[in-house]
């Protein structure tokens, strides 16, 4: 069974993630940002929604690991800050209900959810440019990159979160993700 981490960095949705994954079966465990990472024991992470860059433990150590990540929110602003991309404050701020353009159809996270899809999100921090290697993935009104993808790194992030119930097709990000970490 293909088992899913999700890195607790201290976001008031985390629970929300690892109850997601969960309920759709998977094998995963919720642990804290500070746990050493020859302790993670997955065939995939999730970097959680946290509130900010200064309490992320070791998350940079996870994408070393070789195992598909996925960014939620912060979880993404980790990825393209530590890789080389530019993260900055939002015009927008606090979490709303946001229509999404999805840009890459094909794209094995966010791909299926084209052409839109509605989402929530928080903008109050976001990626203002993605790293290199990495494809941007889906848009909206509020903020230019809503996700990323790197498919030969299996690194993927989205600025929205799919595990609360405003968001219309969060699950199939995680169903998405887990076909990413079985392939």
């Amino acid at each position: 069974m293909t088992r899913i981490v999700v890195i607790d960095n201290h976001g008031q949705f985390t629970h929300l993630e690892h109850r997601a994954l969960r309920d759709l079966g998977i094998d995963t465990e919720l642990v804290d940002n500070d746990t050493p990472p020859e302790e993670i024991d997955a065939d995939g992470i999730v970097l959680s929604g946290g509130p900010d860059m200064d309490r992320i433990g070791n998350c940079p150590d996870y994408l070393e690991l070789d195992v598909p990540v996925l960014g939620i929110c912060l979880g993404m602003q980790i990825i393209a800050a530590e890789l080389g991309g530019r993260v900055g404050s939002g015009e927008y701020g606090g979490y709303a209900d946001v229509s999404v353009d999805i840009l890459d159809e094909d794209d094995p996270l966010v791909g299926s959810l084209a052409p839109e899809t509605r989402v929530w999100a928080s903008h109050a921090d976001e990626v203002k440019e993605v790293p290199d290697g990495f494809t941007h993935t889906a848009r909206s009104d509020v903020c230019d990159v809503e996700a990323m993808s790197d498919t030969d790194r299996d690194l993927y992030g989205v600025q929205w979160h799919p595990e609360v119930a405003h968001t219309e097709e969060g699950e199939e990000v995680f169903e998405n993700f887990l076909d990413i970490c079985a392939a």
